[in-house]
């Protein structure tokens, strides 16, 4: 009875967003609420609990909104200039081979814009490239859909992954690894999938090639202190690799056309991120002189009037010189002075950007502090472990089998892999305690599944189709990818169960 009681704010968040069509800020308000009363009445949640689980919850989401809200104002900036586009322009010229050119757009060029702002916006920029080449609409969409979703995890500053660990009380470095490898695995599966969709079976061998770098870079930039921006390079060498293999015979003489100002504001301002990012993170001593200027909270140990006991802990510990929110604002800083320094870039409307941001940002943000402030009470209160232990009971040794799909649902819900992993993270991780599976393999199940949902939530898809005529068809988009997202999650879950 308690497991199904703790289990119903969850089915009203994923009622309400699926059936009724609510917003993640709306559904997770009221999933809030219904948390805290069943807390309240049937876990013993009592004040020292409640401002204990809320306050951690406030500074969790203000590290989402740190990271978030800067990363949004950069690309609005870059993409008010239209150096996100002549970027995507500058890409697509590299590559000769047609066909290989509508995968690796709809693969490679997608996630390399997830990385920069994600909300479903690869698939309304990138779709109508696809479209232009001769593709149908439907299938454009398509595609993108499914082609992007393996950067959700690491990409944004590695936000999804971050937050995931935060909330599981392990450090990303720790989940990375084991999410590297089965992400590793999504990038190759969605860059077959793809290509299978689009009729370019044929390039098979060149997807394989692409995925083994890919994935390579991924892990190895991700292992060696660049995980804030380990899926972001690698999908810029992904594309890169990709246009080698369709190289042509170099001509025996081309005539430089000049620098587009826009492709120059765009590579100015990622340009310094990229070696923000580099200097701190490579450099030990910049490092070690930086990493310890730290600030958090206190929190003394609490009990529920049931005796669920929270011990005495830090919440989120802030690293303020190399949080990656603070790098981005740095990098906004000196992005905005070097465009006033190059006269061909033209004058920018702050006002503008930073009104768009807000109307994105403020959403996303709401919808993210209600899913914390759940899944802090469901956790202080007692309710996740009552799950978590009716969950494995019911299946036992397999359950790594069925992590991903949990993660799928939870983007499914919510349209956001962080969102997925701050409502099932904790759940995912006690679980895999109580079956004896491994809770870093699982939780990297869990994220990865999450990145899959991308492929399939309607908020998402809702977004995507709106630079395009499918717009308001986003179910004849869904009835392609959802098979192919499932079928994805389940091989992922067949690896899991081995790895775990």
């Amino acid at each position: 009875m308690n497991a199904l009681l703790a289990l119903l704010p969850i089915i009203i968040v994923l009622i309400l967003m699926l059936v009724f069509r609510w917003s993640s800020p709306l559904a997770g308000l009221v999933g809030w609420c219904c948390g805290l009363l069943v807390a309240w009445l049937a876990f013993g949640l009592n004040w020292p609990v409640f401002w204990v689980s809320q306050a951690k919850g406030l500074m969790l989401t203000f590290n989402v909104i740190l990271v978030l809200w800067p990363a949004i104002f950069l690309y609005n900036i870059v993409d008010q200039i239209g150096g996100v586009t002549a970027i995507a322009l500058a890409l697509q010229g590299m590559v000769h081979d047609k066909g290989w050119l509508l995968v690796l757009q709809a693969w490679m060029l997608s996630a390399i814009i997830e990385c920069l702002t994600g909300f479903g916006l690869p698939i309304a920029m990138v779709a109508p490239l696809l479209i232009a080449l001769g593709v149908s609409p439907v299938l454009a969409v398509s595609a993108v859909a499914i082609g992007h979703p393996w950067a959700s995890s690491t990409g944004g500053m590695a936000l999804a992954l971050r937050l995931l660990a935060e909330i599981t009380h392990y450090t990303p470095e720790a989940l990375f690894p084991a999410s590297a490898l089965l992400l590793g695995l999504s990038i190759l599966l969605t860059g077959l999938a793809v290509a299978f969709l689009l009729g370019q079976k044929q390039q098979w061998w060149r997807v394989l090639i692409t995925s083994c770098v890919v994935a390579a870079a991924h892990y190895l930039l991700g292992v060696s202190g660049m995980l804030s921006l380990a899926a972001l390079i690698s999908a810029v060498i992904g594309f890169t690799v990709g246009a080698w293999l369709s190289r042509k015979p170099r001509e025996a003489s081309r005539t430089k056309a000049p620098l587009n100002p826009a492709l120059v504001a765009g590579l100015i301002a990622y340009g310094i991120l990229v070696v923000i990012m580099l200097v701190v993170s490579v450099f030990p001593p910049l490092n070690r002189v930086l990493s310890p200027i730290v600030w958090t909270l206190q929190f003394p140990s609490v009990a529920t009037a049931n005796g669920v006991v929270t011990p005495a802990e830090s919440g989120y510990l802030f690293h303020i010189f190399t949080h990656p929110g603070v790098l981005i604002l740095i990098t906004i800083a000196l992005s905005l002075l070097a465009f006033r320094i190059y006269p061909a870039i033209p004058a920018l409307d702050l006002k503008k950007s930073l009104k768009v941001t807000m109307k994105s940002g403020v959403p996303a943000a709401l919808g993210t502090l209600f899913m914390i402030g759940l899944s802090t009470t469901m956790e202080h209160a007692g309710m996740t472990q009552a799950l978590a232990k009716s969950l494995s009971a019911l299946v036992g040794g397999v359950y790594p089998l069925f992590a991903p799909v949990i993660g799928v649902i939870g983007s499914f819900a919510t349209g956001s892999n962080v969102n997925s992993n701050v409502l099932f993270g904790a759940l995912q991780k006690e679980v895999a305690i109580l079956v004896g599976a491994s809770p870093v393999v699982i939780l990297a199940a869990q994220t990865t599944g999450g990145s899959m949902g991308s492929m399939i939530a309607p908020a998402k898809l809702a977004v995507g189709t709106s630079t395009s005529s499918v717009k308001g068809h986003e179910g004849d988009v869904l009835r392609i990818t959802l098979p192919i997202c499932l079928a994805i999650a389940m091989i992922i879950g067949l690896v899991t169960l081995l790895i775990s």
